[in-house]
């Protein structure tokens, strides 16, 4: 059988979880991903873990943070003065924001603290500095 090699497109099933089991997204009940090897659509550690399946092939594999979203950055954590947001959000810890930045990028913020006068906002990934756990099933190669 073939095995899937940079450059391939190939269609897979996965369940990211948590280190703790907690699932935060699945392709199962849905179409599977669809994405090109070494193009850089998806992060690196899952790339990796899918050179050399063959279609029908399952794994379970850890990715380190540093191969999937990196590390929690302190420097990505701002506050800002409650002045500053539109007085018709309703703020809450866990809100999620958009930004758009000066070069025309969005860049998600959630809100992490509230404060009367101070809203504290974090623009990391919501999966930066963790570990993450992924079952794998190659469905294809395109």
């Amino acid at each position: 059988m073939t095995q899937v090699k940079t450059g391939d497109t190939v269609k897979v099933h996965y369940t990211g979880k948590l280190e703790d089991g907690t699932v935060f997204d699945s392709s199962v009940e849905k179409d599977p991903i669809e994405f090109t090897l070494g193009r850089q659509q998806l992060i690196p550690g899952f790339e990796q873990a899918v050179l050399g399946m063959e279609p029908g092939n399952s794994k379970t594999v850890t990715i380190p943070s540093d191969e999937a979203y990196g590390p929690h950055r302190e420097d990505r954590v701002m506050e800002v003065a409650r002045a500053e947001i539109p007085p018709e959000i309703d703020l809450q810890v866990g809100l999620r924001l958009q930004m758009q930045q000066p070069d025309g990028q969005t860049l998600i913020l959630t809100v992490t603290e509230v404060q009367e006068d101070r809203v504290k906002l974090d623009a990391n990934h919501e999966l930066a500095g963790k570990d993450l756990v992924f079952d794998i099933e190659l469905v294809s190669i395109e």
